[in-house]
């Protein structure tokens, strides 16, 4: 199960954020997380590459074997649960 993170231009963050939000589920401003398929995440970061400016933009994945392995604290608000995943 996937956590990513980006940071994108001004201009292009919007289109990542659309991008971003048609595969994994929307935690916070710039991260998201959830189950999806090597090809789906493929798909994602090919799409992703045709609009980044890689010398400005940038994308982290940090990869969970799965939930039973993950430990997760919010504090504070928290956007939107992420029950279902956990």
């Amino acid at each position: 199960m996937p956590t990513a993170v980006y940071d994108f231009g001004e201009k292009r963050v919007g289109k990542m954020l659309k991008l971003c939000r048609k595969y994994l589920h929307w935690v916070q401003n710039l991260v998201f997380e959830g189950e999806i398929t090597e090809v789906k995440l493929k798909e994602l970061l090919q799409k992703a590459h045709s609009f980044m400016d890689k010398k400005e933009d940038s994308v982290i994945l940090f990869k969970h074997p799965s939930v039973v392995y993950m430990d997760k604290e919010v504090i504070g608000k928290e956007r939107s649960s992420t029950d279902v995943f956990l």
